[in-house]
């Protein structure tokens, strides 16, 4: 009796064990690597925007020397995660409208690189955040823009 007893503990214990892994590894599920990379890329851009945006609030933080590498590192990446958009099996947060509407979704992107461009150049010869606030603005609107007709929104 003794026996039957603790072979259906050890049973409840294994099934609990193997309903546990499985949960666990659905969970863990890998993402897509163009969707991983797109979303690094993102995080980089918001880390630089956040940087430069904190001058913007705050000009009495404002060093130049800093917003010109912030804005020389947004200019060179933002050519780079659109290539991973290719795939329309990567989804991730993007919606379907980036791959039926990708017209409009590539003409978002060529904007933003031109945006982030034209921050670039009058960063490198900004000496104060007046100079830049127009072209950061016009990088900001660029983010909104796509983000509010490309991306899921966390609510959704």
């Amino acid at each position: 009796m003794t026996q039957s007893n603790s072979n259906k503990s050890f049973k409840s214990i294994f099934g609990i064990t193997i309903m546990a892994a499985v949960l666990g590894l659905a969970a863990c599920t890998p993402t897509h690597p163009d969707v991983k990379a797109r979303q690094d890329i993102m995080k980089n851009y918001g880390d630089a925007a956040k940087i430069m945006g904190g001058m913007v609030k705050e000009p009495d933080t404002f060093d130049a020397d800093v917003f010109k590498e912030q804005a020389a590192f947004l200019a060179t990446e933002s050519k780079n995660p659109w290539s991973h958009f290719e795939d329309t099996e990567a989804v991730g947060n993007a919606k379907p409208e980036v791959w039926s509407n990708n017209a409009n979704f590539l003409a978002e992107s060529e904007n933003f690189q031109k945006v982030t461009a034209e921050l670039n150049t009058v960063a490198q010869t900004a000496t104060t955040v007046e100079d830049i606030k127009p072209a950061f603005g016009a990088v900001g609107k660029s983010c909104k823009s796509c983000h509010d007709d490309f991306q899921v929104k966390k609510d959704d």
